[in-house]
């Protein structure tokens, strides 16, 4: 990859690459691996944020937009190798909960998305965000996580039409003779093979594969011309653009939708930043991580450009470990990898033709993903295991991460005040399964 010395002397001068050992060539090959192996996250996110009632094409615009602003920003500000887009989990939330179940416009949920990002900002420019993580048990921190993880795989399997509902047992087996069933396990196979192999971009690649399977299968519609595949007439976000409503948010009574979405944030964000960072050799011996205060104020800032573009919380990637992999350690990945999603509005016509069985797959293998936590969670200490517990159950089962979330902080400090162990319960703690007591009794 040839680069002219003015270009490596600008590169350099930006990203410092030199000093970090690494060189431009494969700072771009990061961010390319980085790339295809979130890539996925542009079919899977417009088609939840379509069933939100967001219009499709202005879901696939305020994808990317927040995507390249949020990954610029930890690229050419923080200069970490991380990208960032809609998070997982978090998306699910949004689509499937609060404007699903709660039946919130989707302007209203985007209001407490951005009510949301300005608290975290708070928190993250204050010394209350290290007060705050330190007080949450961190068998809580794991089960949200995990809990999370059954949650997206649930919707997934759902998608899918693998899991159906059932008046008597209220789920059941869907028909696996139909179309839809067959080939969300054709695309859970493909792609769970081709990432033990280690192939890159092993979502993206199962998701395309699926839905071209689909359109043979006639399950998906076949493109009409080169125009239904790429198209120069890029995507708009169109009246979701500035759309929120946050008035709207402030007279709706959301506690728990704001208190979700800032904690899943805060967690979820320091915990990636914290592994990635450590994976990239960034990390002290004394546990000090250089900018890290930057990265956490980049991804805040990157939840309310997130809100006023028209989609759901963005946070750091855990794909972004596979750039890291490749030899990433500036910002010059990131940059790459936000040069990648500018690019891929080119294909907005084709992004609209994938059909839920196709990412379907890619929900259920994240759900997968996140159940890893779950092997360090206490359960010989039935205090802090039962709480965990009804947190990984709660959500699925009640088709809400919030309740997951609620019952795991009203039950933790009831569970040690009535064994004798209340002192082991901080302040903090208590004044949260407070509010989420409250939440349940007037809000239900």
């Amino acid at each position: 990859m040839a680069q002219t010395p003015e270009l490596t002397g600008i590169l350099e001068r930006i990203f410092r690459i030199r000093e970090r050992g690494s060189t431009v060539r494969r700072e771009v090959l990061a961010g390319v691996t980085t790339f295809l192996t979130m890539a996925y996250v542009l079919f899977v996110n417009p088609s939840m944020l379509a069933d939100a009632g967001i219009p499709r094409e202005a879901a696939i615009a305020a994808t990317v937009y927040a995507s390249i602003f949020g990954t610029l920003l930890m690229g050419l500000w923080v200069n970490f190798p991380v990208a960032m887009a809609p998070a997982m989990g978090i998306n699910v939330f949004f689509a499937y909960y609060v404007c699903a179940t709660l039946g919130l416009h989707w302007s209203v949920a985007l209001g407490t998305v951005f009510l949301s990002g300005v608290i975290f900002l708070i928190l993250t420019v204050t010394k209350l965000r290290e007060q705050l993580i330190d007080s949450i048990p961190l068998n809580l921190k794991l089960a949200i996580v995990v809990g999370i993880g059954t949650f997206i795989a649930l919707i997934g399997l759902k998608n899918g039409g693998i899991v159906v509902s059932n008046a008597a047992t209220l789920v059941t087996l869907g028909s696996l003779s139909k179309p839809e069933p067959l080939l969300c396990c054709f695309g859970l196979v493909l792609t769970v093979a081709l990432m033990v192999r280690n192939v890159p971009g092993a979502m993206l690649i199962g998701v395309l594969a699926t839905t071209a399977l689909a359109m043979i299968m006639g399950a998906a519609p076949l493109p009409q011309g080169l125009h239904s595949i790429v198209s120069l007439d890029l995507p708009g976000p169109g009246e979701v653009l500035f759309g929120l409503d946050i008035l709207g948010a402030l007279h709706y009574s959301v506690l728990s939708v704001v208190v979700t979405f800032t904690i899943v944030s805060l967690f979820d964000n320091m915990g990636t930043l914290i592994g990635l960072s450590r994976k990239a050799g960034f990390m002290h011996e004394d546990g000090h991580i250089d900018n890290l205060g930057k990265a956490l104020t980049a991804d805040s800032l990157g939840t309310i450009a997130s809100s006023l573009v028209g989609t759901s919380t963005v946070a750091c990637y855990v794909e972004s470990a596979s750039g890291i992999a490749q030899g990433g350690r500036t910002g010059l990945t990131a940059v790459t990898v936000a040069g990648l999603f500018a690019l891929s509005l080119l294909f907005a016509p084709l992004i609209g033709l994938i059909p839920a069985c196709a990412t379907a797959p890619a929900l259920i293998i994240v759900g997968s993903l996140m159940m890893a936590d779950v092997v360090h969670i206490d359960f010989s200490d039935l205090t802090e295991g039962f709480p965990a517990f009804l947190t990984i159950v709660m959500m699925p089962f009640t088709y809400s991460i919030a309740n997951g979330i609620g019952f795991a902080f009203v039950s933790y400090p009831l569970v040690k005040l009535c064994t004798g162990r209340a002192r082991e319960v901080n302040v903090c703690t208590w004044i949260i399964a407070l509010l989420f007591a409250v939440n349940f009794v007037l809000i239900g």
